[in-house]
């Protein structure tokens, strides 16, 4: 089963390598289905770990890992409008359902908090 590419991204991210001499990742995973994923731990965990790097990596989650700074700092710039808002969805999800992973993921990957505090800021839940 293809699952999720987008974590994170962390997703925050983009979900695959460049093609050579695009300004955007490839669509190739596109079409996961996001939902399913983020709905299901058993799914979404490994994708966690494997951003981590505390666990094995299917081939499109270290394509994700590959891209996930790049992606972070020009704020998924050369994402598909998909991937945007599948980016969106997935670390709207993290932020307010999986906040301990979230918060080794923003020190893995952004410890000054130089982008993330925007998406925080953004997709953050109020919760009442």
């Amino acid at each position: 089963m293809k699952t999720f590419t987008a974590i994170c991204l962390l997703a925050l991210a983009a979900s695959a390598a460049a093609f050579p001499g695009s300004d955007k990742y490839t669509d190739r995973y596109d079409n996961i289905n996001l939902d399913e994923i983020i709905s299901n731990k058993r799914l979404l965990v490994p994708y966690i770990k494997c951003m981590l790097e505390q666990g094995k990596c299917s081939p499109e989650g270290k394509e994700l890992r590959s891209h996930i700074k790049e992606a972070l700092e020009n704020y998924c710039g050369k994402c598909t409008e998909t991937q945007r808002d599948g980016t969106r969805r997935v670390i709207g999800h993290l932020i307010n359902n999986e906040p301990d992973y979230w918060s080794q993921l923003t020190v893995k990957y952004d410890p000054d908090h130089k982008y993330v505090t925007k998406y925080e800021k953004e997709l953050k839940t109020v919760v009442a």
